[in-house]
């Protein structure tokens, strides 16, 4: 059974996605420990209403990001993940921890990247007058945002969209979306082909791209 350990900033709503997709789906995993960067952080509470372990590395205790990072990996550690996910994890990680979890570390991203990386991705992408929106699940790299990409979901851009309006419309989408790569990624159907994700012997309707409304 592999494991899988969660890092999040905030309500962790695509955590809770991941958490209910893999009780209801019987995955061959289990969600070893939540790791916050902050104790206010709501999607601690979530996590321990599942039963979840969960653990807050602050990162305002330290003086520098090297010994926050040093400390978040302690703790990612004492589980020996299989897969760390990053679900709302708000803080830019150095190279050194990036490469400590190279090839099985998550990442989503509300946007189709390339396009928009970084933060206020609605906002940025209503202003450039896009047709189509989105969210990417990517393996994380030393480059912000821009890791090898494992799966997208796009939806139209509507006229009376507004930046809350879309954020919402893309959050639904993440919540299938994510919990689909998680999935691919335990069952150890994902592998990494010249700098390219491929989905290994995909089932009917399994695809890489996600359409929604």
């Amino acid at each position: 059974m592999k494991s899988i350990v969660v890092l999040i900033s905030g309500r962790g709503s695509n955590m809770t996605a991941i958490a209910q997709a893999l009780r209801d789906e019987r995955w061959p995993a289990r969600i070893a420990c939540v790791v916050a960067d902050r104790p206010g952080a709501a999607g601690l509470a979530r996590a321990r209403e599942q039963g979840i372990d969960t653990e807050v590395v602050d990162f305002r205790a330290f003086d520098s990001r090297a010994g926050f990072e040093a400390a978040l990996a302690t703790a990612i550690d004492r589980h020996a993940p299989d897969l760390v996910v990053l679900a709302g994890f708000m803080r830019i990680l150095g190279d050194a921890f990036v490469d400590r979890y190279a090839h099985r570390m998550l990442n989503i991203h509300p946007s189709l990247l390339p396009a928009f990386p970084g933060l206020h991705t609605h906002r940025r992408a209503l202003e450039a007058g896009v047709a189509v929106h989105g969210a990417t699940v990517h393996l994380v790299g030393r480059e912000l945002d821009l890791g090898p990409i494992v799966a997208q979901a796009a939806l139209a851009v509507l006229p009376d969209d507004d930046e809350d309006r879309l954020a919402a419309r893309v959050l639904a989408l993440e919540h299938r979306l994510y919990p689909a790569a998680v999935r691919w990624f335990v069952e150890g159907r994902l592998a990494v082909q010249d700098a390219r994700v491929v989905l290994r012997e995909p089932r009917p309707g399994e695809t890489r791209c996600l359409w929604g409304g």
